[in-house]
C-alpha cells in the first residue's frame, strides 16, 4: 500500500504516445506525462505512475536520506549483487564504474535516484513479479526494510 503523499498536486496526463519512453515528469511543473502504453498490462500503470511520483519525492528527501539510500546501494555493489527492480535503474548499475560511488559522480546519483523509484514502485505497486524485477531476494527485503524504516502513516513522503 502507498504511504500517503504531501504536497501540491501532481496532474497526470495520459498520452497516445511518448515515442520510446513510457513516462516522463517535470518536477518543476508538477506534471507526469504516461505512455498510453501502461494500460495495456495488468499493473503497469500503477508501477509506472508510482515510479514517476518518487522523482517527486526523491528531490524532496534531506541529503541525509538520499546518502542513506546510496549507502544501501554501495553495499549491494561491495558484494556484487546483480540485478535491480527496473529497467531504468538496471541499464544504469551497469555502466558503473568502481570509482563511481565513491566519487558520487553524476551516473552514480542518477543510477541512485532510478534505483529509490524502481524500488519505490516495487515495493508499493503490489505486482508480486514482472519481468523487469531481477535483484535477488535478500536485497530487496533490505531495501524493503529501508524504506518501511523512512516512511509510514506517520511519516509520510513529501512529493
Amino acid at each position: 500500500m502507498l504511504p500517503r503523499l504531501v504536497g501540491a498536486p501532481i496532474r497526470v496526463e495520459i498520452r497516445r504516445s511518448l515515442g520510446s519512453h513510457l513516462a516522463g515528469a517535470s518536477i518543476p511543473g508538477r506534471l507526469i506525462l504516461l505512455d498510453a502504453a501502461v494500460l495495456a498490462r495488468r499493473g503497469e500503470f500503477e508501477r509506472i505512475l508510482i515510479h514517476e511520483l518518487f522523482h517527486f519525492a526523491w528531490v524532496r528527501l534531506s541529503n541525509q536520506k538520499r546518502l542513506a539510500w546510496e549507502q544501501v546501494l554501495a553495499g549491494e555493489l561491495r558484494e556484487r549483487v546483480k540485478g535491480e527492480l527496473g529497467w531504468s535503474a538496471e541499464w544504469r548499475k551497469e555502466i558503473l564504474t568502481p570509482a563511481d560511488p565513491r566519487l558520487r559522480t553524476p551516473k552514480w546519483r542518477r543510477y541512485a535516484c532510478e534505483s529509490f523509484c524502481d524500488s519505490a514502485a516495487w515495493i508499493f505497486a503490489g505486482l508480486p513479479e514482472h519481468d523487469e524485477f531481477t535483484l535477488a531476494a535478500a536485497p530487496r527485503r533490505l531495501r524493503r526494510r529501508w524504506f518501511t524504516e523512512q516512511f509510514s502513516e506517520s511519516r509520510p513522503v513529501a512529493v
